[in-house]
């Protein structure tokens, strides 16, 4: 069971449920990529501060054993909610050469999230837009994600199911 901190600020209480070390396996997929599972580990913390910091690491499974074969996606990034709780900014940069900014209001448990901007460095793909959705099911957090890239319209991309570790 998740207890609050007695040092997190007021403002992160209605994030305080992304608060851990997480653990699970996801699919990913596009119309330019084959569709593989992957395992992923999130650490999402605070230092006292008014927001949360967010580190993903994802590695590509062995699609018959579902031992870990190669790294994929990293992502290092903060959650930054409003003065007044209602609304968070995710900050988020990868070493792809992308940076995005999300936006989105707080919802007990849930929130769904959409790019507000994209920066690509000159060596990046193409990446124009995305959505996310995060929500805690039955004590998982659970997450999809829709992008815009490569000249394709927006449309599902990735989804994974994490369970709370340590």
């Amino acid at each position: 069971m998740f207890t609050l901190d007695a040092d997190l600020p007021e403002r992160l209480a209605p994030l305080a449920w992304l608060i851990g070390r997480w653990e699970g396996v996801g699919v990913v997929g596009y119309p330019t990529i084959e569709s593989v599972n992957f395992g992923q580990e999130v650490e999402c913390s605070h230092d006292g501060r008014g927001f949360l910091e967010w580190r993903s690491h994802t590695w590509l499974l062995d699609q018959e054993t579902g031992e870990k074969v190669r790294p994929l996606a990293t992502e290092l990034g903060f959650w930054r909610p409003s003065e007044d709780g209602t609304e968070v900014e995710l900050l988020l940069t990868h070493p792809t050469g992308i940076l995005e900014m999300y936006f989105g209001p707080i919802r007990p448990a849930k929130l769904e999230l959409r790019t507000d901007s994209v920066v690509r460095s000159p060596s990046a793909k193409e990446y124009n837009a995305a959505t996310r959705m995060y929500g805690l099911v039955e004590s998982q957090l659970m997450w999809v994600m829709d992008m815009a890239a490569v000249g394709q319209p927006l449309q599902s991309h990735v989804s994974a199911t994490l369970q709370r570790v340590g």
